[in-house]
């Protein structure tokens, strides 16, 4: 067991919504600047990717979605004993520093409702909606609190390297199951069984609207990075990849939570909290509107920031009693 923490910030109050602001969380194993000296002698290929910044301070291209891959897996090894991780050309290779914080502030919710002492071990159960080729989540989650999981994916071939990444590190097999979901309009029904008890759900949902809007996204990264603008036959690669259901949906990140928002309901016996990342902060009217309508018993907002970089977890659950 371990007890909660975070560097608490004052946050505007909603009605009826506890909303908390958080720095990058202190249990974060990644504080401070990259130690390139370890990382590039965990992982030799890292090192011809390394360069200098303006200051001569040791960093990659983070356009580069070469460098950003090679730089998680020395991460990974590292810092977790993952002694095997890749994903296929052009599949989300996540920030893994920010992957890590939303866990923790999971960790933290849980502990709330547990005398403020984070749950830890084989009990704990997780669903992940969305666990990608890179299966970050499960591996985070289990390396830092020995929880299973269960993820979901439509993606047969994100499952299926999945598979081979947590086959390939001992015991990462055995604390992650994998289930494919067959219909892209639904979120849980499908995936979650008769006999299933989740603590909690985390997703980290597609943000766009369309693949237009993915790809303006796209743009604007690269120019906030200093990059050359692409023309509309040369579309530059996203620094952390992404396939068509990783990166958007029709109605984007909204569109989706107010559809989990109302599917949550069909399920609040099978889980004690629902979560999802928010990207936007302008969306969250919207959906903290759909999970009043759904009939959420309580709505939590945990606003997060790593840098210059805001992010937001929204919690939710319903007043039911939980089927031990």
């Amino acid at each position: 067991m371990q007890k909660p923490q975070g560097n608490r910030r004052k946050g505007k109050e909603n009605p009826g919504i506890k909303r908390v602001v958080f720095d990058v969380h202190p249990r974060n194993r990644h504080q401070g600047r990259y130690d390139f000296a370890v990382l590039t002698a965990a992982c030799p290929e890292l090192a011809p990717l390394v360069i200098q910044n303006p200051n001569g301070e040791p960093t990659i291209d983070f356009s580069n979605p070469v460098a950003v891959k090679w730089l998680n897996r020395a991460l990974l090894m590292t810092q977790y004993g993952i002694t095997y991780w890749d994903i296929p050309p052009g599949y989300l290779c996540p920030p893994i520093p920010g992957r890590a914080d939303y866990l923790h502030y999971v960790a933290d919710l849980l502990a709330s409702e547990n005398q403020g002492i984070v749950p830890t071990g084989t009990s704990v159960r997780v669903l992940d909606v969305g666990v990608g080729a890179n299966a970050i989540y499960p591996i985070l989650g289990n390396k830092e609190y020995g929880w299973r999981f269960v993820g979901t994916d439509i993606d047969k071939t994100a499952l299926k390297n999945a598979k081979f990444i947590l086959e390939a590190n001992p015991g990462l097999d055995k604390a992650v199951d994998l289930r494919q979901q067959k219909h892209a309009d639904h979120i849980f029904q499908g995936v979650i069984r008769a006999g299933d008890r989740f603590d909690v759900t985390i997703c980290n949902p597609p943000f766009h609207a369309s693949i237009e809007d993915a790809t303006a996204g796209t743009q604007r990264k690269w120019s906030n990075l200093g990059k050359p603008q692409k023309g509309k036959a040369e579309t530059p690669v996203l620094n952390f990849g992404g396939q068509g259901a990783e990166l958007w949906c029709p109605g984007g990140e909204v569109a989706f939570l107010q559809k989990m928002a109302k599917e949550s309901v069909h399920f609040a016996t099978h889980c004690r909290w629902f979560t999802s990342l928010l990207s936007r902060s302008e969306n969250l009217p919207a959906v903290e509107y759909a999970l009043q309508q759904a009939g959420a018993a309580e709505i939590r907002v945990i606003d997060m920031a790593q840098g210059q970089k805001r992010s937001r977890i929204v919690a939710w659950r319903f007043e039911v009693v939980f089927e031990d």
